[in-house]
């Protein structure tokens, strides 16, 4: 059984309030939601151009509580990470247009998205990919393909 709440003030507070109070909604509070398997559920946007890779991020943070936006482009990550303000980047590297070290640097040099974690996924399994990534801001870079338990144990620890 799967019982999702809200914690706040150090007790969890049931999902079911939030919906049938009007005071307080999940937008009043500045907390995650958490399972009972005590993983983080947060809004994740993940920006890959490829659907395939899209799909198969999303089918793992879904199946573990998370909620996806998805975007295929370094321009429309930008936008998305003001308008839906996630609580966790996934970029790829390679994409047409804005490529993800150049969104990736957009988003953390920015006053207003400059707190979300960015991690880089990509196939590029270079060390001068991943040292420049980071120095674009990013927060880690993980290379494709990529473990479950690894992409997970990554997104966890830097919600925590």
């Amino acid at each position: 059984m799967r019982m999702a709440g809200w914690f706040f003030s150090k007790h969890l507070i049931p999902a079911d309030y939030f919906l049938n109070n009007d005071l307080w909604t999940k937008h009043h509070l500045k907390a995650f939601a958490v399972d009972n398997g005590n993983n983080i559920m947060a809004n994740i946007l993940i920006v890959d151009d490829s659907v395939t890779d899209q799909k198969e991020i999303k089918k793992i943070l879904e199946k573990n509580g998370h909620t996806v936006v998805t975007s295929d482009s370094g321009d429309e990550a930008i936008k998305l990470s003001k308008t839906e303000k996630p609580d966790l980047i996934l970029m790829d590297v390679v994409m047409p247009g804005l490529n993800g070290f150049q969104a990736t640097r957009q988003i953390t040099k920015n006053p207003d998205t400059g707190h979300i974690p960015v991690i880089l996924i990509s196939s590029k399994n270079q060390e001068t990919d991943r040292q420049w990534g980071m120095r674009q801001g990013a927060r880690d870079y993980l290379v494709k393909p990529i473990a479950d338990l690894q992409l997970i144990q990554t997104i966890n620890g830097y919600l925590n």
